[in-house]
């Protein structure tokens, strides 16, 4: 069905690149409105162009997602460039990863401020104004790592287990006003972030090969298969989905091991 998600005006962070751009480029092919979000401010402006030149309804500002005013103040723009948001994206976030005992203070509170206080910003921006409108949808970008953990990935699980814990909490708080809230748990997906972490180790190519065979496909998903479940979820094909997460790693939190 073409434009699944007309009428749709939806607020997207980390939209510059990766994912957040891949779920950009899906939503206007479903006929939404749509606002980005990205510190970046450069690649967020060539975004928005690529977009605009394909006849999208696209605002965009570069903000700080751990500044609650700035999101205020990005939903404000956002109502006035593309009408009253009715679906959030969470999808800005970091990899933390350090041995527990060697973790500093200050990336601690780099890991929680961007993955679960900017998420809570955001939500807590456009909430106000579905529950006025007569309901909406946010849709959290968790991981596996939100109900698995790998060693030495210490403190982002941690963050990721409480992002689903408050996708569930306001899901449940705000269902009674038609706002769904649910999580997407992507495993491993063909980003930049995940090229900087093969890059890390001392043999890349190697460190990208294990990845591989991770997989029971022998392959991770790119960020348009991340983007096909993340049109579904925001879509009203999905309306008694709510509190929940849709598992999206090819079958890697499945498998045991090989």
């Amino acid at each position: 069905m073409p434009n699944r998600l007309s009428g749709k005006r939806i607020f997207i962070t980390g939209a510059a690149q990766g994912i957040g751009l891949a779920i950009a480029e899906a939503y206007v092919a479903e006929g939404a409105g749509i606002f980005l979000i990205d510190q970046d401010a450069a690649l967020l402006e060539q975004a928005a162009c690529k977009l605009k030149g394909q006849g999208a309804d696209v605002g965009h500002r570069s903000a700080d997602i751990t500044d609650a005013a700035a999101m205020h103040a990005a939903v404000a723009q956002a109502g006035e460039e593309i009408g009253g948001i009715n679906a959030l994206v969470n999808n800005a976030g970091v990899n933390v990863f350090a041995e527990p005992l060697q973790l500093v203070d200050d990336d601690w509170q780099r890991c929680f401020d961007i993955n679960l206080k900017g998420a809570w910003n955001c939500c807590r921006a456009v909430l106000p104004e579905m529950i006025a409108n007569g309901g909406g949808v946010i849709l959290n970008i968790a991981s596996t790592h939100a109900f698995t953990v790998i060693p030495h990935t210490f403190p982002y699980p941690l963050a990721k287990h409480a992002l689903l814990g408050m996708t569930k909490s306001l899901g449940i708080e705000y269902a009674s006003k038609n706002v769904r809230v649910n999580a997407l748990a992507p495993g491993y997906v063909a980003t930049q972030k995940v090229i900087d972490y093969w890059n890390g180790f001392a043999d890349p190519e190697q460190a990208k090969a294990e990845t591989m065979k991770l997989h029971p496909g022998g392959r991770i998903a790119t960020p348009q298969e991340i983007a096909l479940a993340a049109v579904f979820m925001i879509s009203d094909e999905c309306p008694f989905m709510n509190a929940t997460c849709l598992t999206v790693d090819g079958g890697l939190s499945v498998l045991q091991h090989q």
